[in-house]
């Protein structure tokens, strides 16, 4: 058996992938909702919940004390917990930017680091996006977040001397709570994006459109387990052909990129 570490395991993409893996292996799984440990618990006997905020870095110490307490040995840790901050950058608090890099960048970083001393010849697989690309106007903090947790990583597994492989999985449009959710918590940065009426209707209403109509999260699990099971996993994958796509149109010229998302902004403006 081997052991593995999932954040944000209790809903989505991290649900699905703690059910896998906790099939035959040991899996702890990371929660921020108390009320959803024993959710956990019901999933497999070879699961052992954790609490973790990543906008509380106290959490992330005590974890990693947690986890190093009840193992000598992790094989994977794979970082899914996250979050979205939208709405116009404009008049978005920076206080939302900071939660938006805590959370989705910092905590992960942490939290790796805490562990790395029992990892080697381990993995790390990070859920990212094809947000990452930076196409995407309105939800630039997420998007820059994800390509920053893709940088550091990256320069972690050239840098580190355990033998420890990095991987970046960067989905499409995947069905998952995350949609519906994401609108909630940033009604109030979309309700202060006042000159941007229409479009942030246009992300509100896609959102919940994605919800229902993206990709499985068992696509998702499909691709974190072939990048596990490889002895020599590719950097970074894509799911779904929406990603794939984005990956070789972010490769065009910035000047040409940035005329096309403005053509297509403008319009929004004006439906």
């Amino acid at each position: 058996m081997k052991t593995y570490i999932i954040t944000g395991a209790t809903s989505g993409i991290g649900e699905a992938l703690t059910k896998y893996f906790a099939k035959d292996n040991i899996v702890f799984g990371g929660y921020r909702n108390e009320e959803k440990t024993e959710k956990l618990q019901n999933i497999s006997k070879n699961i052992i919940p954790f609490y973790v905020d990543y906008a509380k870095p106290e959490t992330i110490r005590e974890t990693v004390e947690y986890i190093k307490s009840k193992t000598n040995k992790i094989d994977t840790i794979i970082n899914v917990a996250g979050c979205v901050v939208a709405g116009a950058l404009e008049t978005i608090p920076i206080s939302e930017l900071r939660r938006q890099f805590d959370v989705n960048v910092f905590g992960a970083v942490e939290l790796s680091q805490g562990l790395i001393d029992i990892m080697d010849n381990g993995k790390i697989i990070n859920i990212s996006s094809m947000a990452s690309y930076g196409l995407f106007p309105f939800i630039s903090p997420y998007c820059s977040s994800k390509r920053a947790l893709d940088i550091l990583f990256n320069s972690f597994m050239l840098e580190n001397k355990r033998g420890i492989k990095v991987v970046s999985i960067k989905p499409g449009v995947i069905a998952t709570p995350l949609w519906s959710k994401s609108i909630r918590e940033n009604s109030q940065t979309i309700e202060n994006s006042t000159n941007y009426k229409n479009e942030c209707e246009y992300l509100k209403n896609n959102a919940f459109e994605n919800e229902k109509s993206g990709l499985s999260v068992e696509e998702v699990v499909k691709t974190v387990a072939k990048a596990d099971r490889l002895k020599n996993p590719k950097s970074s994958y894509c799911v779904g052909t929406d990603s794939k796509l984005v990956s070789i149109v972010s490769k065009l010229p910035q000047s040409i990129l940035n005329k096309i998302i403005k053509y297509k902004v403008n319009k929004l403006g004006k439906c």
